[in-house]
């Protein structure tokens, strides 16, 4: 029988591969298609984006309190196993992600109601999206503790997520509002190839996991830790109780605030990425270049990220962060006095502003992961409670990602003065055809995109810094918490 023979980092790293060829696409496309396709009304538009921004927020810590809560309720004695949580978030993988490539079909075929569509679209995707990225993300803090090995699983995240932005690419030659059959089939392409590599390779991974563990636990078999998980409860834990734990715990406020801006910038960048493009750059370039500015823009930051993790193994990731935002402070404040009319300026900096952001969120993993490790301290857990963490990370900051399209869309018409609910020939198009306008109202266009490019990042780093300089899980107090995290977990081995 043939057998994959593949390390365990390359196993969690391919994973990415899969949902990063779907995600990019959402991110690109969805508010375009409902607004200039299925031509949605303003009212269905902001009900959607309402109801979105209240599931987008709940269902963080609803699912990691789901998966975890069993965790709370452990004694010492009794807890489970490393290797129980582990196959619980295959486990969680192997059903949520068939089920997410499902969801991202479901966007560019009309089957409803368009209003009704646009708030089950985005509900039930981001729904199963969580799922994935919850327990995807949770196995970085459950497979390694130390920093050197959770940069190496990042590193493999990186390079596969990178491959699998490639899509973008192609997805900007086939996106035409007058024919969208080539659009569609090569989505409904991608999600077949997503729901298949779901299905697969978390079963390898579960297999690669089981004999790495059996090497590394010979006179202990996965059947022994099945057995001790299955002990009674000695100590109960209610929601409540922990929601208490976490708000006393200050660095992971300051950082969800953090986080909360990072989120909103990083989707604002994906949502107006093509407006900035064609209203700031229009015939100036050609559409083979716009389209590598799009495509690099999204597997840029991926491969650039490698670079950032040698980076926090030398300096700390908490330094590598705090250098990039002085860097998209600085970056945006130079181009807002060099102004729109340097076309190849501008390009470099479209696109390296949104490569030094979502640089940013690809390392924010590794400082959730820390956050887990102090929680399980601070605290004295028997055992992380990884899902649960990055819920409440994600509960704290997610509304970004709704923020986004709406703060930008009502930026966009403050600034422009068009709104884009009733700028196109019949109801509303994302995209303005600016060759249409007189020669002012052109350049009163371009400078009100101009003004939203350069404005938001340097708002978002101002507050980011701020906040990033109150986080102290750094230097000797993080050495201090792995320590501590280690041991725990050579007690329970033994």
């Amino acid at each position: 029988m043939f057998k994959l023979h593949i390390s365990l980092e390359t196993a969690y790293g391919s994973l990415a591969f899969f949902s990063s060829i779907l995600h990019n696409l959402f991110l690109i496309y969805h508010v375009d298609m409902f607004v200039s396709i299925y031509k949605i009304d303003k009212m269905s538009f902001w009900i959607g984006e309402a109801l979105f921004l209240l599931w987008n927020s709940l269902n963080d810590p609803l699912f990691g309190w789901i998966s975890d809560r069993n965790l709370l309720q452990k004694s010492k004695s009794g807890s489970a196993s490393e290797h129980d949580v582990v196959f619980m978030r295959l486990s969680r993988l192997q059903l949520f992600g068939p089920l997410f490539a499902i969801g991202f079909i479901l966007f560019w075929f009309k089957w409803i109601w368009t209003g009704v569509q646009f708030a089950l679209c985005l509900c039930l995707y981001d729904g199963f999206l969580t799922m994935v990225d919850l327990h995807h993300s949770s196995l970085l803090a459950d497979l390694a503790v130390s920093a050197e090995r959770r940069t190496k699983f990042s590193s493999k995240y990186s390079i596969f997520s990178a491959v699998g932005s490639a899509s973008v690419f192609l997805s900007y030659l086939l996106w035409d509002k007058g024919s969208l059959f080539n659009f569609r089939l090569f989505c409904f392409s991608l999600a077949f190839m997503s729901f298949v590599g779901f299905f697969f390779m978390v079963r390898v991974m579960r297999n690669v996991f089981m004999n790495s563990a059996q090497s590394r636990l010979p006179n202990k078999s996965v059947e022994d830790d099945k057995f001790e998980s299955q002990l009674p409860s000695k100590q109960g834990a209610s929601l409540k109780s922990f929601w208490k734990q976490l708000m006393s715990h200050k660095n992971l406020k300051w950082f969800a605030f953090m986080n909360l801006v990072q989120v909103f910038h990083c989707h604002f960048n994906s949502n107006f990425f093509p407006i900035f493009i064609e209203a700031l750059l229009g015939s100036a370039i050609s559409p083979a270049l716009g389209c590598c500015i799009l495509g690099l823009s999204f597997v840029a930051p991926h491969i650039n990220n490698l670079y950032f993790l040698n980076l926090c193994r030398k300096y700390s990731t908490y330094s590598v962060i705090n250098g990039l935002f002085w860097l998209k402070m600085a970056t945006s404040m130079i181009m807002y006095f060099t102004g729109h009319d340097h076309i190849w300026i501008l390009c470099f900096f479209i696109a390296s502003n949104r490569v030094f952001t979502e640089g940013t969120c690809k390392l924010l993993s590794l400082v959730i992961s820390d956050l887990v490790d102090e929680d399980m301290v601070i605290h004295d857990r028997p055992q992380a409670v990884s899902a649960l963490i990055f819920g409440t990370t994600a509960l704290l900051s997610k509304p970004g990602q709704t923020f986004a399209p709406l703060i930008g869309t009502w930026l966009l018409t403050t600034l422009t003065g068009r709104d884009i609910f009733e700028s196109g020939e019949s109801q509303g198009s994302m995209r303005l055809d600016i060759a249409s306008l007189g020669m002012e109202q052109q350049l009163s266009y371009k400078n009100g995109v101009f003004m939203l490019l350069v404005s938001v990042p340097i708002v978002c780093a101002i507050l980011q810094l701020i906040a990033w300089s109150q986080f102290s899980l750094r230097g000797q107090r993080l050495a201090q918490i792995k320590a501590s995290r280690q041991s725990a977990i050579v007690w329970q081995s033994v």
